[in-house]
């Protein structure tokens, strides 16, 4: 889509979306991320990524502009578009159902912090609106590690959020980060990992490895200097792990991100023994078990 002047969409970039957006209409109504402190995310240090709301009238020229290709599907960005008020929201959502009525399904990223002010009931409304999923940075159920990576939530902070949009009808897609307790937590992370997400019984959940693309300095401080980053084996051992602990009763899983070693995929818990026994072969270098070259993460 073209870029440039008043009549096109105004995009402020870099733009991220989770990967099952790639065929959504974007529409950024926040630029960057209002909270912005977790060490292991980079996503939005650049200055030109520095948070916003986007007016009231840019939002709505914008839906306007984007009405002439009728999507199907929107992306509601940039990383914390959920911040915004019930009202604003709501407007958006509204907007976007009168003048483009072949949308299935509006998405966004949330934080569990964007739903501390907002009530069941008005979360209803928004789904009722349009809005069908949203993509929560769990990161890990363990506290000591939340702590450490400056996420600004806990364990009780995240499983409220999740049971409020649940309570609300809103799907859930999850995400763990494997590794983020780096080798001095990892199997603490794993299993309070597995038992947040049990607890939770999400829609969708999916594992990304940490990268740390622009070196691990920030990690750092709050791990004392002593974060140790885990080998190819020590990562298949904690998905071991966390897959061994989770008690899910129909969540679609998926593994396939491209900083992820070995691809699983199937639906927890019917398919769980049979991603085990994946792993396992993996960590064995039995059976037609592939596992992704170094080079390949991060493509």
């Amino acid at each position: 889509m073209p870029l440039g002047d008043v009549h096109t969409m105004q995009y402020i970039e870099p733009l991220y979306r989770p990967p099952s957006e790639a065929k959504s209409l974007i529409l950024q109504i926040t630029n960057g991320c209002s909270y912005n402190k977790c060490t292991f995310c980079h996503m939005y240090r650049d200055p030109q990524k520095k948070f916003r709301v986007k007016p009231e009238a840019e939002v709505r020229n914008e839906i306007a502009l984007a009405a002439r290709y009728q999507p199907d599907r929107i992306f509601l960005a940039d990383g914390d578009a959920m911040t915004l008020s019930f009202r604003r929201l709501q407007a958006v959502l509204q907007a976007i159902k009168e003048q483009m009525p072949n949308v299935r399904r509006v998405s966004a990223y949330c934080l569990p912090r964007n739903l501390k002010n907002k009530t069941i009931e008005e979360l209803a409304e928004l789904k009722k609106l349009g809005l069908e999923l949203v993509y929560v940075g769990v990161e890990s159920g363990d506290d000591e590690v939340l702590r450490r990576v400056r996420k600004g939530e806990d364990y009780r902070s995240t499983l409220d959020a999740l049971a409020k949009l649940k309570g609300a009808g809103i799907k859930v897609s999850a995400m763990v980060l494997t590794g983020l307790g780096g080798k001095q937590f990892s199997k603490q992370h794993a299993i309070n990992s597995a038992r947040l997400v049990s607890e939770a019984q999400p829609e969708y959940l999916s594992t990304l490895v940490l990268m740390l693309p622009q070196g691990d300095a920030l990690v750092q401080e709050d791990y004392d200097g002593q974060f140790e980053p885990l080998s190819q084996r020590a990562l298949l051992e904690e998905n071991l792990l966390f897959l061994e602990h989770l008690e899910l009763n129909k969540t679609i899983f998926r593994s396939d991100h491209a900083s992820n070693y070995l691809v699983l995929k199937g639906v927890l818990g019917k398919d769980k023994e049979r991603m085990i026994g994946q792993v396992k072969q993996a960590l064995c270098g039995e059976g037609s078990v592939q596992l992704r070259p170094e080079w390949a993460r991060g493509l």
